[in-house]
């Protein structure tokens, strides 16, 4: 046996994890030429497990992917272990997939049986285990020292597991014996373990996780002993990434259709098993073309500038005549709110905002992407809008409206058929228009809605960049809408309203849609192809102070167009910014409006404390209460003490714009 030498090792920025004055620590990262071990072929023979391992003291190893048990029963056997675990997942290795990466581990070394027998050896300093944050864990390498100075290398395709050391698969194992190749492979494990791994401690398996316990996670600990680390991700997808992606979404789609498995978990296919999947198959395509049919198809390729409708390019340069007609007849539509008993101006300025970000939705996944390879982030580029309030505000027929105007037709989705399931199935198969779910009821919402908006994870791994936004009609009874929601969905709460006799004399809503195009929405969509560009660059920008604003951008091309065709524009159509959408007093609306109401005409339900610096408001039931608190910043600290909201006097006069002070009569009869 001999061993040849090659291990050019040059600087690369690969990865970094958090800027700190005391410097940051650059990581090297073997590149061109590749460390290359020559062999000789002495035999091959047979052996168990415990033979290739037994009689040695020490062991040192990498192992891509593992099972704990079987961990538990190696380690078992020698003194001194140390182990350095590699991911066996495909991904980029950005900051978020890192933790994530590490909490699971974490998690599974936690939930085994073998877990205290771990702890105690972690903890008597007999057993190390490490993990790694970059792609340097490809190899399963396995070192093993004795006393009497004997030396054994173990490599090939074996990962530490039953399975790959039971005989049951096929594996690559080989093992060479000497001082030699162990010094050689022993400075490779020292290289990977130096630069590119974290400590999995004691305080790691106990109580690491992604939410209280984050600052415990292997790569926290990290930080904590180093000062400064930073972590830069590749920024490009590979196609290995894209491979094992696009082989998870067909695995996912053949699953439906394959036979099921017996009680033992054994699939016997026969050629009628073959015959009965092809014919499953089929009615799923089928299924899937009618979805096609029922949802339309808006593609928006942002590289090319081109749009195409049901799989027929859109021109994109309607006549000017046209675009006016779409600009009066939208104005006109938002002027019938004028007759609508309520705050109708209020419902106009939010009706108006709620028509940007729909217009803007079709090019919130690929901003979302491009955040998402860039480790930015992509909450300002919200795919979930919910329109509730009173009933006969004109929720339904407003959102009709956007979508005549988007590409000339109407689709919606009734409430009973949304379930998460469902809603995510449709995302993947429909491509650009809003899925618009009317009129969903308060019990739905809870149980599928809410979940399905958390998941920021969609869309995202598979680098889709035409799936839809999604815009949820309701009525006044979903009244919880929580900060985790608010914070990933476009709100507009409208109350105004007409009465029965009203609705079925008014005629704008028909006329308008049947006389509304879409020139408008194609002058639009040419105008953002032109501004997406910009946008993305800002994006790759790693200096930039803030996220891109497209929901700005957007209201800035509105406007234009707006501005190009009429003379008079209303003062609810203007420009917009995120903070429009997101910032504490907008999402805090509904609280900010009832505490204001409530002072004008009840100051009864309030109670002030100024030694205490309390502010104590009645909200008449326990579910006002938790609306309002739900709505409010944390720098209110409020708390509910039965139907009683208690804030902080001094932070509740500026959020509410009051300044809290009773009258002599309002004291009077407030005694």
């Amino acid at each position: 046996m001999s061993v040849s030498k090659n291990n050019e090792i040059m600087d690369n920025q690969q990865f970094s994890l958090f800027d700190d004055d005391q410097g940051e620590e650059i990581l090297p990262v073997t590149k061109g030429n590749l460390n290359v071990v020559k062999l000789e072929f002495v035999e091959g023979h047979s052996a168990t497990w415990r033979e290739l391992f037994e009689g040695y003291d020490e062991l040192y190893a990498i192992t891509y992917s593992s099972g704990i048990g079987f961990i538990n029963k190696l380690i078992g056997l020698f003194a001194k272990a140390e182990i350095i675990f590699g991911c066996e997942q495909v991904m980029s290795y950005s900051l978020n997939e890192v933790m994530a990466f590490q909490t699971a581990l974490v998690e599974r070394i936690r939930s085994n049986k073998a877990k205290d027998k771990l702890i105690d050896r972690i903890k008597d300093g007999t057993l190390k285990f490490l993990v790694t944050r970059t792609k340097l864990s490809h190899e399963k390498i396995y070192l093993l020292s004795a006393e009497n100075g004997r030396r054994r290398v173990v490599m090939g395709s074996a990962n530490m597991s039953d399975q790959a050391f039971s005989g049951r698969q096929r594996e690559n194992i080989s093992y060479m014996d000497g001082e030699e190749a162990y010094n050689w492979y022993m400075s490779i494990y020292e290289s990977l373990k130096t630069d590119c791994t974290d400590d999995i401690t004691e305080k790691s398996i106990l109580v690491s996780d992604s939410c209280d316990g984050i600052d415990e996670l292997p790569v926290s600990h990290t930080v904590k002993v180093k000062k400064a680390l930073t972590i830069v991700p590749d920024k490009e997808y590979n196609d290995e990434i894209e491979f094992a992606l696009n082989v998870n979404n067909i695995s996912a789609n053949i699953k439906p259709i394959i036979p099921k498995p017996d009680k033992k978990g054994v699939i016997l296919l026969s050629p009628s098993s073959v015959t009965m999947m092809k014919t499953r198959a089929r009615e799923s395509a089928e299924r899937v073309r009618e979805k096609r049919m029922e949802f339309p198809q808006l593609v928006i390729n942002t590289d090319s500038k081109t749009v195409f409708l049901n799989e027929k390019r859109v021109a994109l340069n309607p006549a000017r005549s046209d675009v006016e007609n779409d600009v009066n007849l939208f104005i006109q539509y938002m002027e019938g709110y004028n007759i609508f008993h309520g705050d109708y101006e209020y419902m106009q300025r939010r009706y108006y905002e709620f028509a940007n970000w729909f217009f803007c939705s079709p090019f919130m996944a690929v901003m979302r992407d491009t955040a998402k390879r860039y480790n930015q982030n992509i909450l300002p580029y919200p795919i979930f809008g919910l329109v509730y309030g009173q009933s006969k505000a004109g929720k339904t027929s407003f959102l009709e409206t956007l979508q005549k105007m988007m590409i000339g037709q109407k689709a919606t989705m009734a409430a009973p058929e949304f379930t998460r399931k469902t809603i995510d199935g449709l995302r993947y198969e429909v491509k650009g228009v809003p899925i618009i779910v009317d009129d969903l009821t308060r019990n739905r919402f809870s149980q599928h809605a809410i979940e399905t908006i958390k998941n920021d994870s969609f869309g995202v791994a598979e680098r889709n960049v035409n799936y839809p936004a999604v815009v949820i009609s309701a009525n006044e009874d979903v009244k919880s809408v929580t900060q985790e929601i608010i914070r990933r969905t476009v709100i507009c709460r409208v109350q105004a309203g007409l009465t029965n006799t009203e609705v079925m004399k008014s005629n704008i809503v028909r006329k308008v849609q049947k006389n509304i195009g879409t020139a408008f929405y194609r002058e639009y969509v040419k105008r953002m192809l032109n501004m997406i560009p910009d946008l993305i660059d800002e994006m790759k920008d790693d200096d930039a102070v803030s996220a891109p604003d497209i929901l700005k951008v957007s209201s800035e091309i509105i406007m234009g167009i707006i501005s190009e065709h009429t003379k008079n524009i209303p003062e609810y159509i203007r420009e917009l910014s995120l903070d429009d959408y997101f910032s504490e007093r907008v999402t805090g609306d509904y609280a900010i409006r009832t505490i204001q109401n409530a002072w004008k005409t009840s100051k009864e339900c309030f109670d002030i404390d100024r030694k205490t610096g309390k502010l104590r408001y009645n909200a008449g039931q326990l579910y006002d209460a938790d609306r309002i608190i739900k709505e409010l910043p944390e720098n209110l600290v409020a708390t509910r003490s039965r139907e009683w909201v208690v804030m902080d006097l001094e932070t509740a006069k500026q959020f509410f714009s009051i300044d809290f002070k009773l009258g002599f009569f309002d004291k009077f009869f407030k005694k």
